[in-house]
């Protein structure tokens, strides 16, 4: 399962008050653009479709607790884990780091698909 942890525990509601949708379309279109916070403001969901061979939509979440942070697909839509769908997590990963300057990475399958300089 693609996934990304993070070494600290980030402000949600900060996040989900200033997310601007993501979208690229080349390669491969991709579009994060509904996001939705629980009423703990622990947990996101972020709706995302990509189009490539096929067609997929579902969801990234995005869960804290403690001192971490956790980027995965959310288990219910269950993708085929394309290059689409991880570039999808890689761009929503670089999202956060820009956002939160003081967080690193600690844990990733995706390092392939995130390409940042810090």
């Amino acid at each position: 399962m693609p996934h990304v942890v993070f070494d600290k525990k980030i402000d949600l509601k900060k996040f989900y008050t200033s997310f601007e949708k993501i979208i690229q379309t080349k390669p491969i279109m991709i579009k994060i653009q509904n996001i939705f916070i629980d009423k703990n403001e622990q947990r996101l969901l972020l709706s995302t479709l990509v189009i490539e061979s096929k067609n997929q939509h579902f969801l990234i979440e995005i869960n804290t607790k403690d001192n971490k942070t956790t980027i995965r697909l959310f288990p219910e839509t269950d993708p085929e884990k394309t290059i689409g769908v991880k570039t999808a997590m890689g761009l929503l990963t670089l999202n956060l780091l820009e956002m939160f300057t003081t967080i690193k990475i600690i844990k990733t399958n995706l390092s392939d698909f995130i390409s940042y300089r810090r």
